[in-house]
C-alpha cells in the first residue's frame, strides 16, 4: 500500500509529521479516510474530533479541537486549534469535565472528543 505524507500542526507547534497508510478524521460533514492517490479536498475538523493516522507501526488516535484539512494526492495537511494523543489522555479527567461542563458546549465537545480518541485507541 502507498504512503501518504502527513503534517500535523497545532496553533502552538508541530504535532506529529510523518508518512502513514491512511488517515482517517472527523470533520463537520462526517469522518472520511484518506489514503495517497486521494482527490483534493479542503475540510473543517468537528470541534470534539479525533483524527487517527495509520502507520506501518500501528495507528496514533489524536483528540483535535476544530481546525482544518487539506487533502493532496500526496499529502495530509491537518491544523488543528489543539491536538493531544490519546495516550497522554486522562480518562477520570476528561469524563469529569464532561459531567462539569454543563451549558457550555465548547468543553463538552472537548471533553467527547478526549473520551472518543481513547475509545479508537482502544484503551
Amino acid at each position: 500500500m502507498a504512503d501518504i505524507e502527513v503534517e500535523f500542526v497545532t496553533v502552538e507547534r508541530r504535532f506529529w509529521s510523518g508518512t502513514a497508510t491512511m488517515v482517517v478524521a472527523k470533520t463537520t460533514e462526517g469522518e472520511i479516510g484518506i489514503q495517497a492517490g486521494h482527490e483534493p479536498l479542503l475540510g473543517e475538523l468537528d470541534a470534539g474530533g479525533t483524527v487517527t493516522v495509520y502507520t506501518d507501526e500501528g495507528k496514533k488516535v489524536a483528540a483535535v479541537q476544530g481546525g482544518f484539512l487539506s487533502v493532496t494526492a500526496h499529502k495530509v495537511s491537518i491544523l488543528g486549534e489543539a491536538a493531544e494523543w490519546s495516550d497522554a489522555i486522562d480518562r477520570s479527567a476528561a469524563e469529569k469535565a464532561l459531567s462539569e461542563a454543563g451549558d457550555d458546549a465548547a468543553a463538552a465537545a472537548t471533553a467527547r472528543g478526549r473520551l472518543r480518541a481513547i475509545e479508537k485507541a482502544g484503551a
